[in-house]
């Protein structure tokens, strides 16, 4: 399929998927937000895909933020309806997809760009990458889920900074709160996310979709993310991956999986 906002390339089993706006600093705005969903719903159910690495094209930006120019005029239904779709298409899609999504943040990581990172399931960033949510210098909030998984990510104080500061923290800084896994020199950044997808891509997807599942209830009103577990270590057990896994084991050799 072709993308006007976005390419999308395979290496072996790993999609990467970029965000290609550079002139606009990979600002999302609805047609990204489109192409991003339909890329990552097929991806999502193609059994040659394993992991998926997101990033944004260039080296000044990761996603500078959504594209104001769309929203400026918005009345309050309208703005309340351009989050939920949001949410629903992107953001909340993104975190609950069945095969692990990594954000490879390069440069600037602002507004619904940090909060894209956020979504994914974990976050390299290039050693000069510049993260913030900066929503309320424009007299609004984050609406893509920002004022949550910051929270959950760094912790109620330190968000709350961030976001009523609007505040820009460098990388090393996001490394030591928490919010992203590692930080490498930006010539590096690539390699180190296919580095992690390859591991990631060795291991059963169902177990790996079962993982993503207990962890995500957790961090959910109204789930006991124990039993969930639960739920899902039993499942684990019907599973043909299960059954090669632990032949192999026995076997001494390597498993094949098939995400059966």
């Amino acid at each position: 399929m072709s993308y006007n906002t976005i390419i999308t390339e395979h290496q072996g089993d790993i999609m990467i998927i970029t965000i290609n706006r550079p002139d606009q600093l990979n600002a999302l705005n609805g047609a990204t937000i489109e192409e991003l969903n339909k890329a990552l719903a097929l991806a999502d159910i193609n059994k040659a895909v394993r992991c998926i690495i997101l990033t944004g094209a260039g080296e000044k930006a990761f996603v500078a933020g959504a594209d104001i120019k769309e929203f400026a005029r918005f009345s309050v239904s309208e703005g309340s309806m351009l989050a939920a779709r949001g949410q629903k298409l992107l953001f909340d899609f993104v975190e609950n997809m069945s095969k692990p999504v990594i954000a490879a943040v390069n440069g600037f990581a602002l507004g619904g760009g940090l909060e894209l990172a956020m979504s994914t399931h974990m976050r390299v960033a290039s050693d000069n990458a510049k993260m913030g949510l900066p929503e309320v210098t424009l007299g609004v909030i984050p609406g893509y889920g920002g004022t949550q998984r910051l929270a959950q990510l760094v912790g109620k104080g330190k968000a709350m900074e961030m976001i009523t500061s609007a505040a820009m923290i460098p990388a090393a800084e996001a490394l030591d709160w928490g919010l992203v896994n590692a930080v490498v020199p930006q010539a590096d950044l690539m390699n180190k996310c296919l580095e992690i997808a390859a591991r990631i891509a060795k291991n059963s997807p169902t177990a790996i979709a079962a993982a993503i599942r207990s962890v995500n209830a957790g961090f959910r009103d109204g789930q006991n993310g124990y039993t969930t577990e639960i739920t899902e270590f039993g499942n684990c057990f019907g599973t043909a991956d299960f059954t090669e896994g632990t032949t192999a084991f026995l076997e001494k050799r390597k498993p094949t999986f098939t995400g059966l």
